[in-house]
């Protein structure tokens, strides 16, 4: 075992875990926010809503999850599906690797466990897109078994509590968290202590000015003792977002069709449609007719520029001119498709192009 976690088992020789954890289950019992899938604790429900509640807030997810849910109510559903069914029931959501990667886990589930997705810790880990932390939120919460999951809600209020300051943007440092939660979990009740800490994070112990007056654990809170609750976690910060300018042309032709195109299998926004798109640092408004005619086959003359569009991804930022043109020739493009836009309802696209899309309907 590394000196860090030495370190922190020190911490505990002052510290009540019992206390610790009757006031945060109780409190949480009391208190917890009704959420759809609290409704019961099947574990593909749960499973559910931890992959949607990944890097995504509540509030946002809510209608999500009950659309996916009435639509892929079931294991077998949801891995019988057709992926692109898949991908439109989670457009909006982002992070659509996540979708891609669940149904293939449950896929996994519904042929290799009989449907029933695994409650032993390593087949469970080996699933794809199943990491340590929906691991233990599965395992806690739908079976009861005493499995950490820290995420950065649960970082941030042990962080606090227990007065760790090592830097939480490290790989490493969750392992120190990890260890923490197993020496506090509760054998008895996991699925409360788990959702516990979460549920403080989200509502009591917030990245700022958190409500301390109200918290269920103040007492049990070492920063807080010192008055610095406020200065923790220590996060260092990630990388500066890359900007990306784009040209995207809304092509019409005569029938009014609009052509889109399938993004690739892998990489950003795999699978998803999108109108055509240029790199704009390598193709100017002025030569975007020539660059059509040579990627798509089908000559385009450029009618107006509508509203630009700007989107921020976790790593990079697109700053999308948007074009629109009309079809004068070539009914068949080399790649790509024509489609009615009625028809767009049916196809999955990411945010950026849902917003060029309302502005084409919006014209109408």
């Amino acid at each position: 075992m590394n000196l860090e976690i030495d370190d922190l088992y020190n911490k505990f020789q002052q510290f009540s875990i019992d206390l610790f954890q009757d006031d945060l289950i109780n409190w949480f019992q009391q208190e917890k926010r009704s959420l759809p899938w609290r409704e019961n604790q099947d574990p593909y429900r749960v499973w559910v809503s931890e992959i949607m509640l990944q890097q995504t807030k509540v509030d946002t997810v809510i209608p999500f999850y009950h659309r996916f849910m009435e639509r892929f109510p079931t294991i077998q559903a949801l891995a019988e599906a057709d992926e692109q069914d898949v991908l439109k029931a989670w457009e909006g959501l982002g992070y659509y690797s996540r979708a891609r990667n669940l149904q293939n886990a449950v896929r996994e589930v519904a042929t290799v466990y009989d449907g029933k997705v695994p409650a032993n810790v390593e087949e469970l880990g080996e699933l794809k897109g199943v990491g340590p932390y929906t691991k233990g939120a599965i395992l806690s919460i739908a079976y009861g078994i005493p499995q950490p999951a820290v995420d950065g809600n649960v970082m941030r209020v042990l962080s606090r509590i227990l007065f760790i300051t090592e830097d939480i943007a490290k790989p490493k440092t969750r392992k120190i968290f990890e260890a923490a939660v197993e020496k506090m979990i509760s054998q008895e009740d996991p699925s409360s202590f788990n959702q516990g800490l979460m549920e403080l994070g989200a509502l009591i112990c917030t990245p700022k000015k958190p409500a301390c007056m109200l918290c269920p654990v103040q007492e049990h809170c070492a920063a807080f003792k010192q008055g610095i609750q406020e200065e923790l976690p220590i996060k260092s910060k990630g990388k500066k977002q890359r900007t990306i300018p784009y040209l995207s042309v809304v092509a019409e032709n005569e029938k009014g069709e609009l052509l889109i195109e399938q993004r690739p299998e892998e990489g950003l926004l795999a699978s998803l449609w999108q109108f055509p798109m240029a790199d704009a640092t390598e193709v100017t408004i002025e030569q975007l007719a020539y660059w059509f005619k040579l990627e798509y086959g089908v000559e385009i003359k450029v009618e107006e520029t509508l509203m630009p569009v700007r989107h921020v991804f976790s790593h990079i930022i697109w700053e999308v001119i948007v074009l629109r043109a009309t079809v004068v020739d070539g009914e068949v493009p080399d790649k790509g498709q024509f489609v009615s836009r009625e028809d767009t309802v049916n196809y999955p696209f990411p945010v950026p192009h849902q917003k060029i899309l309302q502005q084409i309907h919006v014209s109408e």
